[in-house]
């Protein structure tokens, strides 16, 4: 995300270049990519949820760990003033295969995903990940 950035400054960097820092990618995608591995590890995905303040007492089905853990973080990505998806940082639908291209030989994030990390996979977390809230 980074080596594709056009326009983005981090406000609370003082550098006079544009940067979007490790972190902020990180966290604009995470609501996309828990919708995306929620139903293979539910269980993690549920904790990490009830961590955030959900409760999970009466939601066990495996499909809804994703969202549920993806809302939650939301919510608190919106309160500490986090960018709004890829979108806020500057980046449209168009530069999804460019996002993708980058991604992909990165191994040491991709296979440690509990599902296919592959082009397709990856186009819908980041056109997932454009807005968050």
């Amino acid at each position: 995300i980074s080596g594709l950035n056009k326009s983005y400054k981090h406000p609370e960097y003082n550098v006079d270049h544009k940067i979007v820092p490790h972190g902020i990618s990180v966290a604009v995608t995470a609501p996309a990519v828990f919708r995306y591995t929620g139903e293979a590890c539910p269980d993690r995905h549920f904790k990490a949820a009830e961590i955030f303040g959900a409760d999970i007492s009466k939601v066990r089905k495996a499909e809804s760990a994703g969202p549920l853990l993806a809302d939650q973080l939301t919510k608190y990505l919106s309160d500490l003033g986090v960018p709004n998806g890829l979108e806020a940082l500057g980046y449209t639908k168009t530069d999804i295969p460019a996002l993708v291209k980058g991604t992909l030989p990165q191994h040491r994030v991709t296979k440690l995903a509990p599902l296919s990390t592959g082009a397709e996979a990856l186009e819908r977390i980041f056109e997932d990940a454009m807005k968050n809230y």
